[in-house]
């Protein structure tokens, strides 16, 4: 009646030996590392690198717990894990020389990390520790305003042109076209033509609605255009979906490892990069994000521009490589945005160039720009900041479309370092710093210490209540709910989930579920003894009707869980991880893992008289008396 078959003890062993690989990595802890990624798209992290950076180290005497190379997007990354923090500071100056000959050109990004400390071994065997969040682990948190009027101007900087090229297109004569601080204004010679464009761009051009202006007076009839509401959202909403879009790119091109970029509110975006040590070289990496604009020369600006020319309205002057300068239309025929794809190679001359992709819309007014402009020099501008800066400038030898190539580039070198700008996208609002925090590795361990005590702590007062309440199946459901931990850590190791603060308070919070569900079996079993039950039926009994009642108790939570999980952020989506798969290995070592051991006590015992599972209070009978 008590007894296992041989497949469900196999199961339970297979479960602990699994849960013993993937919980073992987290005894380790951390251990400072140095970490070397490319700072160059022509540069590539390779196995040779990988000697050279043995060799660096070996020339100054310091000998490393290991070398780790990390294959990462289009390049990689190696990892050395040092023995303390002064060895971790030596190596990054000796690798940043050795790797750097040219320090205001760094080939390599040489920066503070922090790595598993766990056996070489278990990292064979993909055994590796869960991630910590900031909280724990330590790192560098920012906090960036998007300026959503920006992307709004933007928006309407691309509807004007929009606009101006329908009305060519329909032969419908304008005055010319201005920005107002919410919308467009258009002037017309005569109140027809007004009326003529009126229909046709509220028909293609449905982001703006146009009226007429009462105030316009004499033969200046004009058009105002302004966002509907839900333009106006819709260009907000996709400014900060492009924005944090581009930080993954560029922060991932860029080796940094494990990032977390969020969104807060309706426009601030929330990056955290855990265990990344050197505050400056973080900043560094995300302060590179900037906008791109491809623009056309300005035909009517001198050959040779000097930085005091005075230029046209329609016209910018902009600074190239060491402050050639070059005037360029302030008409924007594409921007990052529309970029799809972009790769550096070499022409038909085998001469350096950069092959771009863009999308329909972008290819679409490229392909009319260019048939206009055969001949004329196009130039890329970079602005980061609210300054621009010139990337390149080609001419335009033939109609583009969306694909096409950018030839002229000095060296492959070039052409690599523009193709990664280029395929890391462009922001489509410029941001702020609002705020920066730094998180030590130090407070990080405080927070492990003081979250795992109270968790310790949590487990021993139940492991003295349960094992005197309840003696002998007290100290099984004890060992039940020390294989749920077990099992719960192994699990976040294995999916490599983040435990943060909230994740340690759910890990709390599942000792108490758990061990409520043993709670249920014993006293069930307690009752189904003081019905005068034998006690193997009572056993057997008692497991099979707590079930319904912890598998109902269990799903409902779950629900709750899955729910905070679907609609929850940040912190409340760690702690929901944490609860739901708490909830789940509870289910096996409550029920399943419980119950075998109870067989493996009790089992083989026939005769069976009693149950060590505390106190059995039997109710009073009462005798009626009759008069």
């Amino acid at each position: 009646m008590n007894r296992y078959p041989l497949w469900k003890y196999l199961v339970i062993a297979l479960a602990l030996a699994i849960g013993l690989l993937y919980t073992l990595p987290n005894f380790f802890g951390e251990a400072p590392a140095v970490q070397v990624s490319s700072a160059k798209a022509t540069v590539k992290v390779d196995l040779a690198l990988q000697q050279q950076i043995e060799t660096a180290l070996a020339q100054h005497k310091i000998v490393p717990g290991g070398v780790f190379y990390d294959f990462q997007g289009q390049s990689g990354t190696i990892k050395v894990r040092l023995a303390d923090t002064d060895t971790q500071l030596k190596a990054r100056d000796v690798l940043e020389r050795a790797l750097n000959p040219d320090a205001s050109h760094p080939t390599y990004t040489v920066a503070l990390n922090l790595l598993s400390a766990s056996p070489s071994w278990l990292t064979a065997l993909h055994a590796l520790p869960m991630y910590l969040g900031l909280d724990l682990r330590g790192g560098v948190y920012f906090l960036l305003q998007v300026d959503l009027k920006a992307a709004l101007a933007k928006k309407l900087d691309g509807l004007a042109n929009d606009s101006r090229t329908l009305l060519r297109e329909k032969n419908i004569r304008h005055s010319g076209i201005e920005k107002s601080s919410d919308g467009l204004i258009l002037h017309f010679a005569s109140e027809s033509d007004a009326q003529r464009a009126r229909v046709v761009l509220n028909t293609d051009v449905p982001d703006l609605v146009w009226q007429d202006d009462a105030s316009s007076m004499g033969q200046d009839k004009r058009l105002v255009g302004r966002f509907t509401e839900a333009a106006r959202k819709e260009t907000q909403e996709n400014a900060l979906k492009q924005n944090m879009l581009t930080l993954h790119n560029r922060v991932n091109e860029l080796g940094v490892a494990e990032p977390i970029i969020q969104q807060q509110g309706v426009d601030r975006i929330v990056i955290q990069l855990p265990g990344v040590q050197d505050t400056a070289k973080a900043k560094n990496i995300i302060g590179r994000t900037a906008t791109l604009e491809a623009r056309l020369v300005d035909p009517d600006a001198a050959r040779y521009p000097q930085a005091g020319d005075i230029v046209s309205p329609g016209s910018e002057l902009f600074m190239q490589g060491r402050g050639a300068p070059v005037i360029l239309k302030k008409q924007v025929i594409f921007s990052g945005e529309r970029i799809v794809s972009a790769a550096a190679g070499f022409d038909e001359d085998q001469r350096p160039a950069v092959s771009i992709k863009l999308d329909a819309q972008g290819g679409r007014v490229l392909g009319e720009v260019s048939r206009e402009n055969k001949g004329k020099p196009m130039g890329i501008v970079l602005f980061e900041k609210g300054k621009g800066e010139v990337l390149t400038v080609a001419n335009i030898v033939s109609e583009l479309g969306s694909s096409f190539q950018i030839t002229g580039e000095r060296s492959t070198e070039a052409a690599n370092d523009l193709a990664l700008l280029l395929r890391a996208g462009s922001l489509a609002a410029p941001m702020d710093f609002i705020e920066e925090r730094t998180i030590g590795p130090s407070l990080g361990a405080d927070n492990i210490k003081k979250g795992f005590d109270s968790v310790t702590y949590g487990f021993i007062a139940i492991a003295i209540f349960m094992s005197a309440y309840y003696m002998l199946f007290g100290l099984f459901s004890v060992v039940a709910l020390a294989v749920n931990l077990f099992l719960l850590v192994a699990a976040l190791s294995l999916l490599q989930a983040t435990l943060t603060l909230p994740g340690i308070a759910a890990m709390a919070l599942a000792l108490g579920m758990a061990i409520d569900s043993n709670v249920l079996i014993n006293e069930r079993i307690r009752e189904e003894l003081r019905q005068g039950v034998a006690p193997q039926i009572a056993i057997a009994q008692g497991f099979d009707r707590a079930w319904a009642t912890i598998l109902d108790s269990n799903i409902t939570t779950l629900i709750a869980g899955l729910a905070l999980l679907a609609f929850g952020s940040g912190p409340v989506r760690g702690f929901a991880v944490v609860h739901c798969l708490g909830i789940l290995t509870s289910m096996f070592s409550a029920v399943f893992f419980s119950r075998g051991l109870v067989n493996l006590w009790y089992g083989k015992k026939k005769s069976l008289q009693s149950l060590a599972i505390g106190q059995v209070w039997q109710p009073k009978e009462h005798n009626s008396a009759t008069e």
